[in-house]
């Protein structure tokens, strides 16, 4: 008799943001196979499980996805229960529709269990919206590298717009984002860079295009870092002075 997987968001990195229904999924998995963007914290709601670690490194994420495949299908095949555990939110930047299609194809039953992604979770743990009534209409979620490891071509044409982006992905990619936006003028644009966020070793730097970058390298961020551009940013700023301050952070 076949088993089953489960695909869980295990949300943004504080492990008390994972759904309730993650939870229980955790506590009635047989195998768990967690990513490096899963809190580890999270692995004690199943504590029977056989716990494997997945998370991809540079230059080898064809290896490791397929491997994950490999795992899946055996471990399913023996009648298992898996719980797939991705940081955030399987369905934004996580191959999340890539795996269950392929145990679909291999005639594997699953359920899916979203997560808080980091996307809002991020900058909402330091007060910053990326929407506010009278200051902007939409925001735009985009992967700074796409899989050819060049920048999106989307970064080009949010810059050319009025729309709060958030860039996931993108540090390395951070100098050529910036000038994305100089060649459109825009050099007073706010900024916030969160590294680590909602996690406890969590940091946050505010600038603006034409600051952002000697900021970064004065405060040393780096991956797993976002990158929030838009007027709700410095609209934030009470807020995120009271966070800073209540968690002990400095600008």
């Amino acid at each position: 008799m076949l088993g089953k997987l489960t695909l869980v968001g295990a949300g943004p990195g504080d492990p008390e943001l994972i759904t309730l229904k993650g939870v229980k999924a955790l506590q009635q998995a047989d195998v768990v196979l967690y990513d490096a963007l899963a809190n580890e914290e999270l692995l004690k709601y199943a504590p029977h499980a056989e716990k494997i670690f997945v998370g991809k490194r540079k230059g080898i994420h064809k290896f490791i996805q397929e491997k994950i495949h490999e795992l899946i299908i055996t471990h399913t095949t023996k009648g298992k229960h898996v719980v797939r555990l991705k940081g955030g939110d399987p369905f934004i930047f996580g191959r999340g529709a890539e795996e269950l299609k392929y145990v679909l194809d291999k005639g594997i039953e699953f359920d899916i269990v979203s997560g808080v992604t980091s996307v809002i979770a991020a900058p909402a743990s330091f007060g910053i919206s990326l929407t506010q009534r009278g200051v902007n209409e939409s925001f735009r979620v985009i992967t700074g590298t796409t899989s050819e490891v060049e920048l999106s071509e989307d970064i080009e044409a949010a810059a050319s717009s009025k729309v709060t982006i958030v860039v996931l992905m993108g540090m390395s990619k951070l100098e050529k984002i910036v000038n994305a936006f100089l060649a459109y003028g825009k050099t007073e644009i706010p900024v916030a860079i969160i590294e680590n966020g909602t996690w406890d070793k969590e940091q946050l730097a505010i600038g603006k295009i034409n600051t952002i970058l000697e900021i970064i390298n004065q405060k040393g961020l780096k991956n797993p870092s976002m990158i929030v551009i838009g007027e709700t940013v410095k609209e934030s700023k009470v807020l995120y002075e009271y966070l800073l301050n209540k968690k002990g952070l400095k600008l």
